[in-house]
């Protein structure tokens, strides 16, 4: 294995250790996805920019869908748990999937639209490989709408990097060009550890670009914040907001 593969490996390895928010802590987003998407055996979902998995699980696990996991990146991708005929990991990119047309009920995209080169293409990619009506469920950080994200409430600077992402009219309006049109907006809470400490204590810089494109003053100050709120409220939960774009 080169270095850049060892580095590749950590980096995943880091990713789903401090990235993955815990199931239990997806209640309100599991609600909605089972609302909007009605997912459930004999359905296929495609989860594009799947990372390491954490969501095609919980979608095969929580509905017993099929989900299809398309990751471009071969370290994650390694580390998607797969189930034969209910997790499949699939190379490839959301400008170039690698499905048949008309094969999936439903795509989730998430916290990916502002890693895609060309959405326009993704769309079109999307609306291709969608059944007529199948819903696209997008989970990000749009600008705009990022003051209730916890890197936002104690890393405030990261906000900077949210302002370089698509906007939710952006997205529509690249979406729309395919056909697609917006039919729900949700802002939904998901608890990333059961308390602020827990949460300081399983930050990983290397992780989270975000925070990486932080100086190092800048991440320090946000530490120093967060530390203080635990130590306000060391009950508290580590609770953060995201929102759901619904198109179809």
């Amino acid at each position: 294995m080169t270095d850049a593969d060892g580095t590749a490996v950590r980096v995943a390895a880091a990713y789903r250790a401090s990235r993955e928010v815990p199931r239990e802590g997806l209640a309100a987003w599991r609600a909605v996805v089972a609302e909007e998407a009605a997912p459930g055996p004999g359905r296929v979902l495609l989860d594009v920019g799947a990372g390491t998995g954490a969501f095609a699980s919980a979608f095969h696990d929580w509905f017993g869908a099929r989900v299809l996991a398309v990751e471009p990146d071969g370290a994650m991708r390694a580390l998607i748990p797969a189930v034969p005929g209910g997790v499949v990991p699939l190379g490839g990119r959301a400008e170039r999937l690698p499905l048949a047309d008309a094969s999936a009920d439903a795509a989730w995209l998430g916290s990916v639209v502002h890693h895609i080169g060309d959405l326009a293409a993704a769309a079109r990619e999307l609306r291709r490989v969608l059944r007529p009506g199948a819903p696209v469920l997008i989970r990000n950080t749009f600008p705009g709408r990022c003051a209730d994200d916890l890197r936002v409430r104690f890393f405030p600077e990261t906000a900077r990097s949210v302002d370089g992402y698509p906007s939710v009219d952006e997205v529509c309006t690249a979406f729309g060009a395919a056909g697609f049109r917006r039919t729900g907006l949700h802002s939904l809470p998901q608890r990333s550890a059961p308390t602020l400490a827990a949460y300081a204590a399983g930050l990983n810089r290397e992780a989270d670009s975000e925070l990486r494109a932080l100086t190092d003053p800048e991440y320090t100050a946000g530490l120093t914040r967060l530390h203080a709120a635990a130590a306000e409220a060391p009950h508290a939960s580590a609770v953060s907001w995201m929102d759901l774009l619904v198109l179809r």
